[in-house]
């Protein structure tokens, strides 16, 4: 939904990566030089945790959250590794509907989710809420999957994907982000089958499933033109898929496990290749035949190539591959070949250049008026920079948010902010801010 404005052509944000669903914010008149015009804070309101991002639609502001009490793990054996260790958690998860320009509810909804996730994670849901010509569709941890009018929160139907597939909870929760195709919703799911399923977004009926992956993953499907052909890109626990979006009937399939089922980043294109990333120095480009009907890895196996983000989508352009990635290195990697062109620590770090630890990562949003990119890194800090072949040129950083989360000894915020209306609207395990980043007169 666009919106004109006195200044400017502003742009929502409805889903997760933005309206093109290409983590590009198209929007005029905004400062991206924090040191010249600092951002201003409109409000601020408590929320429970999660990593759910927000969507940002019809003057409204939609966002998901946890609603429990302190989970206290039990003791386990020495040496086990809490990160494969389940728990049984009580309580709801809740969908928020605020006004965008106060911050005040305007409605919200909630529900019992039992977690049964590793427990060091099971903080809250993991999907940005997807809205769509007046619908809200949200997925929660636990494979709760509904459909809410957007205007009152009225809800139109629900089901639960895991237990519909007969389907355990992934290690990590449910965090696949549906997304929408004429009338069809289209969600990672999982199993024999079932890995990706498309549901009639009206009513909730199943319209077609494919592909046979044991796990869904955690990322999200993308639909990109590749060689003048229209193909819905799933990478899954062990495949990168090509299929038709329509019908599901699957083109191609190349074989790319990520290591322990962690496709998260959304898949890239340029030309006729697709890059992918994920946990463990995995990463790689497939390249789709000229008819769109098969695909061949063109790089993958070397791991001096490449970049390797967990949590991220990569920002791509020219040919060009930018992201944060293993051992606290943002690259810039050419994507025909996966070579580095080069390497630096400075977004994944604080302003004062502290805060390394394990598995560090940045969101990326392109702002295509000014060239520059902003990175959000997980110290919830607000990076305006230059990303160029020729090397990173940082402008400005500011924080935004806390850090709230411990992992491995160190606090940290995994969340994907939205941009729309000439602000960033972030979140925490805490609150929900909204930051004002508009150029002209507040």
């Amino acid at each position: 939904m666009m919106t004109l404005s006195t200044a400017s052509l502003a742009e929502d944000w409805p889903q997760y990566l933005g309206a093109g669903r290409d983590a590009v914010w198209r929007e005029q008149d905004v400062e991206l030089d924090f040191a010249k015009r600092a951002p201003r804070l409109v409000w601020s309101v408590p929320v429970g945790s999660g990593y759910a991002g927000p969507s940002v639609a019809n003057g409204k502001v939609f966002l998901m959250d946890r609603q429990a009490k302190p989970f206290v793990a039990e003791k386990r054996k020495p040496g086990t590794n809490v990160n494969f260790v389940r728990g049984r958690i009580p309580g709801w998860e809740r969908i928020l509907c605020l006004d965008e320009a106060s911050g005040e509810v305007v409605w919200e909804h909630s529900y019992r989710a039992d977690y049964s996730s590793v427990y060091p994670y099971a903080i809250g849901p993991r999907t940005t809420p997807l809205v769509h010509d007046g619908m809200v569709y949200t997925l929660g941890a636990e494979g709760h999957l509904h459909a809410y009018t957007g205007d009152g929160g009225k809800l139109i139907w629900h089901r639960n994907i895991l237990k519909d597939y007969d389907l355990e909870t992934p290690l990590w929760g449910t965090a696949g982000h549906p997304i929408v195709d004429g009338d069809l919703l289209i969600c990672p799911v999982g199993g024999q089958g079932s890995t990706v399923v498309a549901f009639d977004r009206g009513t909730g009926e199943e319209k077609w499933k494919a592909l046979n992956a044991r796990e869904a993953g955690y990322g999200t499907p993308v639909i990109e033109t590749i060689n003048g052909h229209r193909q819905l890109l799933v990478w899954d626990a062990e495949n990168l898929n090509g299929l038709d979006p329509g019908t599901g009937a699957v083109h191609w399939s190349v074989p790319f496990k990520p290591e322990y089922g962690m496709a998260i980043g959304a898949p890239r294109v340029w030309k006729d290749l697709v890059f992918v990333m994920g946990y463990n120095n995995k990463s790689g480009a497939v390249q789709v035949a000229p008819d769109g009907k098969s695909a061949r890895l063109a790089w993958g196996r070397n791991l001096r190539k490449g970049v390797a983000g967990v949590m991220n989508t990569a920002w791509t352009k020219g040919g060009y591959i930018y992201s944060g990635g293993q051992r606290g290195f943002f690259r810039c990697v050419k994507m025909e070949t996966g070579e580095r062109i080069w390497e630096t620590r400075k977004p994944l770090l604080k302003a004062d250049g502290s805060g390394r630890g394990p598995w560090p990562h940045a969101f990326t949003v392109h702002h295509e008026p000014s060239g520059q990119t902003l990175i959000f890194n997980d110290h919830g800090e607000m990076i305006s920079a230059r990303l160029l072949p020729e090397g990173y040129r940082e402008i400005a950083r500011t924080r935004i948010i806390e850090s709230t989360h411990t992992v491995a000894g160190r606090l940290l915020v995994w969340s994907h902010p939205a941009l729309a209306n000439g602000r960033v609207y972030c979140r925490n395990d805490k609150e929900i801010r909204c930051w004002d980043l508009s150029a002209g007169d507040r």
